[in-house]
């Protein structure tokens, strides 16, 4: 039996929702036998994000088990995750985009193919794994570039891909590990990484299908600078 809870982080979101709540629906009745839990936490939200969720609930939670929490005031993706993490109940969790850039049925495929199989192990989708199908922007691929050079300066980690927002945890250390998370922006991963290095959580990078989508909230010019704040934050705090 799968024992599954998903976690969407989502912020101003009602574009790419109306897109992949169709698609999630499928997904569920493709497993609705499986034990699978949805957690929709609204970040803040201001524009129409959250009244599709509620009606996307309304019409089928008698069907499947979805989730849904939201606060008032945008606080970061990490804090996000965090929420939704801790308020999860089953055994896996996995953490993934709204926009779909990776199908949550990965997660499925990676099970089968017997990839998830140990209690105390992470699992990080990896666009640079050698067997992952990417379709990236150049955009992407510069930001991606930029990123690492500068994780591998600060803190010497030897992960190929630390941003990919598709990652897998289990229920016997997650809510230790997220409830010391301090980091709420996009830099969130590279603390979390921390965290689990320092509780001897092992990192296992698997391969994944990754699509662009379009509509990313991240901005060069505000955001970089952010982030680089965030990481040196980070770098003397652990």
């Amino acid at each position: 039996m799968l024992n599954l809870s998903i976690v969407f982080p989502v912020y101003n979101e009602e574009k790419r929702l109306k897109k992949t709540l169709p698609l999630l629906k499928k997904f569920l009745k493709e497993n609705k036998k499986k034990n699978v839990e949805i957690i929709f936490i609204s970040d803040g939200s201001h524009d129409l994000t959250n009244n599709i969720i509620h009606k996307f609930i309304f019409t089928n939670s008698t069907k499947f088990k979805i989730r849904f929490i939201k606060y008032k005031n945008n606080i970061g993706k990490g804090y996000a995750i965090k929420t939704g993490v801790l308020n999860s109940k089953n055994e896996w969790i996995l953490i993934c985009d709204i926009d779909f850039s990776v199908h949550p049925k990965q997660f499925l495929v990676w099970k089968k193919n017997g990839l998830i199989n140990q209690n105390y192990t992470s699992y990080f989708g990896s666009r640079e794994h050698k067997s992952s199908r990417i379709k990236a922007s150049k955009f992407r691929v510069f930001l991606g570039f930029f990123f690492k050079k500068i994780i591998k300066l600060l803190f010497n980690l030897n992960l190929s891909d630390t941003q990919c927002g598709f990652k897998v945890f289990n229920k016997s250390y997650s809510k230790k590990i997220f409830g010391k998370l301090k980091s709420y922006r996009f830099a969130f991963d590279i603390e979390l990484i921390l965290l689990l290095k320092k509780h001897n959580v092992s990192i296992k990078e698997l391969p994944l299908n990754w699509s662009h989508k379009s509509g990313s909230k991240m901005s060069l010019i505000r955001d970089i600078p952010l982030m680089l704040f965030d990481l040196i934050t980070i770098k003397f705090r652990n």
